[in-house]
């Protein structure tokens, strides 16, 4: 398949319509049904995005108008972000964990006109929002969803717009398509809100067009292309999901699979098979630690050879490549321990992408060492949002985030700024010009990432400038590097790190579930965290945890002081984005009392 018709596409509905046109009858989206993985093809795809496009616009939505999704990942979402798109509007993803405040702000701020919504569960939290802020006048209902709220808006159910002629329908599209340019906004992204309220970010048609063709780049010259197969399992509400699980599969002509959730999630693997899939450095996290634990319990042996491929891998990172003397031991792993590890993952894995937060080196180097390839991603919704990807051709090196894409400029500020610029740069926030101003600066994306670039051009990432601790004496302190060193250790399941204007680091500390039920077995205690957090010999075991991280920090990154966290960092308490990334805020509103009187 020619990929260069890629930076041809003039808009992403004209990019997608013709590969349906090259894939037809072709299997394109699969989801579970009843028990069973169904698939809908490129054409009935085509089909049913015009049909409703055709439908937007015969209930009033015009050229503009915002549309939010509110949806779990299934194949309707991919339908309806690109019938949007097809009707002229424009597509603002919601999080499906959104609280009615979180929908209000979103609707309200966007000023949508109508909502996408998937069930009546989901519908629970967004119809009072609506009620709330007296916007979106139409709401469509993917499944079937009985209300006595649709007193202010219409309801409009989804098979019931899947009608009419689809000939016409495909030819009203093209010919209203055939006005939308590169520059054209195709959705607002609102950013995940990791430090406040999240702003919408403004991605016009060509930012993810240009993110695309550079990771189309990628995935054909260092992996090659054949029936390439994605498993969609981040959600498609953030901007990392929708380019790259979403429309790198169309650019590329790939199978894009729906994952069931994060339980199934290792069952939905070894079912689908993927080749490509891009996650959050959380979930390799926790894949990882599940890894070791699991072959902790195997025999002497597989304990030795893994414990020899991590030394391979290790050796091989600070050489630049593997030792002539590792070959043999290398060669017997590639035959009895990786392809084992392969098999977990479907046995067809290209590459697995990692991005939305960095990736401790350790983690990736890890995945490296049992024979799956790692790539981190680096970039952020303002642009697009890849900006680079590692690449083996130019170097896997796991503390760096490789090469910038295709089509990207990157330049490092006299303060140490990775600065962006190119097609994906954002056009700015959504009515936030002040925002927008001090963000883009001379056709220049400030990134608010610190960095460096190495002398094979591959970008390293040292730390989130706002996130950057200075301490009381005015050194500075990347606490992300600290905590992803923290969760490495066997009984920290989450960190985050303090110590701003402070004489030392503190931290808040999530004991790992798994080990906290095999300590209380092995110590005779009833199983309650909160009655073992309060035991000092528990609190003595997580300090030794800590000590251990602390003798590979320098003086000043060394944590002092710890508390133990009432319950882990997740979605539902607001202590993580949907991507799981930590929210700083939130975490600091939570125990900041508690951590002042640790000094």
């Amino acid at each position: 398949m020619q990929l260069s018709d890629i930076d041809e596409a003039q808009n992403l509905v004209e990019l997608f319509l013709r590969r349906a046109d090259q894939k037809g009858n072709a299997p394109f989206l699969s989801a579970k049904r009843d028990g069973a993985w169904t698939s809908i093809s490129w054409a009935e795809v085509a089909e049913k995005v015009c049909l409703l496009a055709e439908k937007l616009r015969e209930i009033g939505l015009r050229d503009g108008d915002r549309v939010v999704i509110v949806s779990e990942n299934r194949p309707e979402w991919c339908i309806a972000d690109l019938a949007i798109m097809a009707a002229g509007c424009i597509t603002t993803p919601a999080y499906t964990t959104n609280t009615e405040r979180d929908h209000a702000h979103i609707l309200d701020d966007s000023g949508a006109s109508a909502v996408v919504v998937s069930n009546a569960k989901l519908a629970k939290a967004l119809f009072p929002a609506i009620m709330k802020t007296g916007r979106a006048g139409h709401v469509i209902a993917i499944d079937a969803i009985a209300t006595s709220q649709s007193g202010s808006f219409n309801l409009h159910h989804w098979d019931d717009l899947m009608t009419g002629d689809a000939a016409a329908a495909r030819a009203a599209v093209e010919a209203r398509i055939a006005s939308i340019k590169r520059d054209d906004m195709a959705c607002i992204i609102y950013t995940s809100g990791t430090s406040g309220a999240p702003r919408g970010v403004m991605q016009p048609h060509g930012a993810i067009l240009c993110n695309v063709a550079g990771a189309a780049d990628v995935l054909s010259e260092d992996f090659g292309l054949d029936d390439e197969r994605f498993l969609s399992f981040l959600p498609l509400s953030h901007a990392y999901e929708h380019s790259g699980g979403q429309f790198l599969p169309i650019g590329v002509g790939a199978e894009i699979y729906y994952s069931e959730g994060l339980e199934k999630l290792a069952s939905n693997i070894e079912e689908v098979r993927p080749t490509i899939m891009v996650v959050v450095p959380r979930l390799f996290e926790v894949l990882r630690a599940r890894i070791i634990k699991q072959m902790s319990k195997q025999s002497k042996v597989a304990n030795y050879l893994m414990d020899s491929a991590l030394k391979i891998a290790q050796n091989a990172g600070e050489r630049g490549r593997k030792r002539l003397r590792d070959r043999p031991m290398d060669l017997l792993l590639e035959r009895i321990l990786r392809p084992k590890i392969r098999k977990r993952f479907g046995g067809r894995m290209k590459a697995m992408v990692s991005g939305g937060a960095p990736l401790n080196p350790e983690v990736g180097s890890f995945f490296e060492a049992m024979g799956l390839t790692m790539l981190q991603g680096y970039g952020q919704t303002e642009s697009g949002p890849v900006v680079s990807c590692n690449r083996p051709r130019v170097g896997l090196k796991m503390d760096t985030v490789g090469p910038p894409l295709r089509g990207v400029e990157v330049k490092i500020a006299d303060d140490g700024e990775i600065l962006v610029r190119g097609e994906l740069v954002m056009k700015g926030y959504w009515q936030r010009p002040e925002d927008t101003e001090r963000t883009l600066q001379n056709g220049w994306l400030h990134t608010g990432d610190v960095g460096h670039v190495d002398d094979k051009g591959r970008i390293k990432i040292t730390d989130r400038k706002k996130d950057i601790i200075v301490n009381d004496k005015g050194d500075n302190v990347a606490p992300q590097k600290l905590e992803g060193m923290l969760t490495l250790q066997p009984e920290i399941s989450q960190a985050m790190v303090m110590g701003d204007k402070k004489p030392y680091m503190t931290a808040i500390i999530v004991p790992d579930a798994e080990w906290s039920v095999d300590w209380a077995r092995v110590n005779d205690e009833k199983f309650d965290m909160a009655e073992l957090q309060a035991l000092p010999a528990f609190r003595s075991a997580i300090k030794a945890a800590v000590d251990r991280t602390n003798q590979e920090l320098s003086v000043v990154e060394k944590v002092r002081k710890f508390e133990l966290a009432d319950e882990p960092f997740t979605v539902d308490n607001n202590q993580m984005t949907p991507t799981m990334k930590i929210r700083r805020h939130q975490i600091r509103e939570a125990y900041g009392e508690r951590m002042d009187a640790l000094y």
